[in-house]
């Protein structure tokens, strides 16, 4: 591993225990009660919860629509090492999953369906982070990180659903998994030179990331004040947004020269 992977790994290691630490030292937090209780209940087509299931099929053409940028024959994106692929494949890939899985949640909301749509999304991110590690540190780093993250981040879910099922839900560990790529990717951007034009875009998909976040927070609010559609519905949109701008920094961006790769 050249220098900048050595770098690279000594920065995430203690980022880590600190963030680990800091969720460590909050108090157990149990899958609150009225989480399934969206305010947008209305049934359309037979459908319910129309809204808030159908507005997940934008995360599965999104991913498809990336699935067929990576391989098509013509105006393929351009990387530095084609093994950078392939954390964007798993990416688009979780994409394509989430629309179903997200569906089905909210067709029924409850922790069993809710935890098909938490493993979608824990690979999505750790996907993501693992394509910012190579893309930042260099391909290798990227590829030794996205089966470790994506592995410890399906463990999370999986772990969040056992100790519901135990009667001592505990939600740390899946809050840290929202918490930890982003201030980790901050930092990536912040020491590393960038690889790739278009790092405004990645700034501005965390940005919309954080707004699909309030968006969820405000779910009755922006229904009783619309009457129309639901905070969570509009989290859907923009959630759905920032996986585009994911898509067109990639379709658009162009190599950078490289300094010090390892």
């Amino acid at each position: 591993m050249g220098r900048r992977g050595r770098v690279g790994f000594g920065l995430i290691l203690p980022t880590l225990l600190v963030a680990a630490a800091l969720f460590a030292c909050v108090p157990p937090l149990p899958q609150w009660l009225d989480y399934h209780d969206f305010a947008d209940q209305r049934t359309w087509l037979g459908v319910p919860h129309f809204a808030n299931v159908a507005s997940n099929a934008l995360f599965s053409l999104i991913g498809a629509a990336g699935l067929a940028r990576l391989f098509a024959s013509a105006r393929r994106p351009v990387f530095h090492d084609g093994r950078e692929r392939w954390p964007w494949l798993v990416f688009f890939l979780a994409l394509v999953l989430l629309g179903p899985a997200s569906a089905w949640y909210h067709l029924a909301p409850d922790n069993a369906s809710l935890f098909w749509d938490r493993l979608a999304l824990s690979v999505l991110f750790m996907a993501w982070l693992a394509i910012q590690i190579g893309e930042r540190i260099g391909a290798r780093a990227g590829l030794v990180a996205l089966p470790l993250l994506v592995c410890c981040g399906m463990a999370v879910v999986v772990g969040w659903l056992w100790s519901e099922h135990a009667g001592q839900g505990d939600l740390r560990a899946y809050g840290f998994m929202h918490f930890y790529p982003s201030v980790l990717i901050l930092l990536l951007l912040a020491l590393f030179p960038p690889r790739y034009s278009r790092t405004g875009d990645v700034l501005v998909v965390l940005a919309l990331y954080g707004a699909a976040l309030a968006a969820e927070r405000m779910d009755r609010w922006i229904f009783d004040l619309t009457g129309l559609i639901s905070g969570h519905t509009v989290k859907h949109l923009i959630a759905a947004a920032a996986a585009w701008r994911a898509l067109v920094m990639l379709s658009r961006r162009r190599p950078l020269p490289l300094h010090d790769a390892g």
